[in-house]
């Protein structure tokens, strides 16, 4: 039996080819014939190698009413006693990654305030797929499900999100970013797509006044750019956009600053920022609240928009900063990524060193409520030790009030504000130091919102 089960397990792994095992009786030999029985008999042995295919997987956790999460029994149950007495929802908080059931390969995933995308790079005309809150048709067109007792307009599991493409079998999805009630979708060939709320015109076109978003079949695309874009970040009620030349646009709320166009209105047309970005070859932006981040090539870190939470505290003291300007942060090094969420910000620099600053729960332990200039949270932190030196965060990112990290040997550390279970650590207590978030595989990427966050994952074989 043991052997049978050993030989099943092998099939299922695959891997460089079948093996057949050999036993001999013990105290004579064998003859040609015995041996060609025993070899046809043997069981298949088919050992996991470096050809084997590692399952892709999604792991969500994190509040669940929503429908964020795209578990639909989470929020109804399906059948039996409990629908049938009316009782309440199975599943408030997932206070532990879910594996998520969702038979695609997805490349990019994005949270909002209570809604998720998941895209795939693949060439079929279904590239993206929503759940979550809907109420502005951020994920999309679908006829809502409304719940009078709570007020919302959702979508309870992954549903495919309508792009009018010209080329679709064609076009691939790059990237989503979802803001508070706004989407955007960057193409490969067809420029970027915007979805939902459009009041203050982050969805990059003219504001209507009155417009009714809801059950909208609105998608608006934006092409007027000089290049092509290769990064989206939707803040709260902005967005950003870089191109392939390294310059940055911007649309949408400006009251702080955060569309660093010089002044404090909206703008609804993606228009190129200037200030201290002039000249200057950018590799990435990061935003989630009113605060945007720049990194450039050279690994120099600019900011702007609100600084309520002492995020451009290095270079002013106002409150709002409505252009760009380069923080001379020293001892840093040179930065790779940038992330912001609503109070704090996070670097990561080539040594894969985090660095946090702002306000709140920084990482650094209850004492270390804010700060004006970047400190280093311990490397220890995230598993490094002298035996393992080589350890090192390799992505950093933030939600509203909470901060990730992916290390380069597949660990995730959360850090921050628990906001209904979103750190996904099996307790709802906050986390004033980096935590390990376990799962059954591989973090690859991870995404985090208000209240929940995704992960995209490898199977470990």
């Amino acid at each position: 039996m043991a052997l049978a089960a050993a030989a099943r397990l092998g099939r299922r792994l695959g891997g460089p080819g079948p093996r057949r095992g050999h036993w001999a009786a013990a105290g004579r030999p064998r003859s040609r014939r015995e041996a060609a029985e025993a070899e046809a008999d043997a069981p298949v042995f088919q050992y996991a190698g470096e050809r084997a295919q590692r399952a892709d997987r999604i792991f969500v956790w994190g509040f669940s009413f929503s429908g964020a999460l795209g578990v639909p029994t989470f929020v109804v149950p399906s059948s039996g006693p409990e629908l049938r007495a009316g009782l309440r929802p199975r599943r408030r908080i997932q206070a532990v990654p879910y594996r998520l059931e969702l038979d695609r390969k997805i490349s990019s995933a994005a949270c909002g305030y209570g809604f998720t995308l998941l895209a795939s790079r693949t060439k079929d005309v279904t590239k993206v797929w929503g759940m979550g809150l809907n109420k502005d048709s951020q994920l999309g067109f679908h006829q809502s499900r409304k719940d009078k007792s709570r007020g919302y307009e959702y979508v309870l599991e992954p549903s495919p999100v309508p792009l009018p493409l010209d080329r679709p079998q064609e076009t691939q999805v790059r990237q989503v970013s979802c803001g508070r009630a706004h989407s955007l979708v960057l193409t490969d060939r067809e420029g970027v797509f915007s979805m939902g709320n459009n009041s203050y015109g982050q969805c990059g076109r003219a504001v209507v006044e009155g417009e009714i978003y809801r059950e909208s079949h609105r998608v608006h695309r934006l092409q007027d750019f000089d290049g092509q874009v290769v990064q989206v970040a939707c803040g709260q009620d902005h967005s950003l956009f870089l191109t392939e030349k390294g310059e940055v646009y911007s649309c949408g709320w400006g009251a702080d600053g955060q569309t660093g166009l010089g002044h404090y209105n909206i703008s609804s047309v993606p228009t190129k920022l200037g200030g201290d970005l002039a000249g200057v070859n950018i590799a990435q932006v990061a935003t989630y609240g009113d605060c945007c981040l720049a990194v450039s090539a050279e690994g120099a870190v600019f900011g702007w928009g609100n600084s309520e939470y002492l995020q451009l505290a290095s270079i002013t003291d106002s409150t709002q900063v409505n252009v760009p300007r380069h923080l001379p942060f020293s001892g840093v090094g040179q930065v790779k990524q940038a992330a912001c969420s609503g109070t704090g910000c996070a670097i990561l620099n080539g040594d894969g060193h985090v660095f946090v600053w702002g306000y709140g729960i920084l990482g650094k332990g209850p004492n270390l409520v804010e700060t004006a200039l970047p400190e280093m949270i311990p490397p220890t932190l995230f598993g490094w030790t002298e035996r393992n030196p080589e350890v090192q965060v390799s992505r950093v990112r933030c939600g509203l009030s909470h901060f990730a990290a992916l290390t380069n040997k597949g660990g995730l550390f959360v850090w921050g504000k628990n906001v209904r279970g979103c750190l996904g650590i099996g307790r709802l207590e906050d986390q004033y130091f980096p935590w390990r978030v376990t799962m059954p595989g591989e973090p690859m990427d991870v995404a985090c919102g208000v209240d929940h966050m995704v992960t995209l994952a490898k199977s470990f074989i």
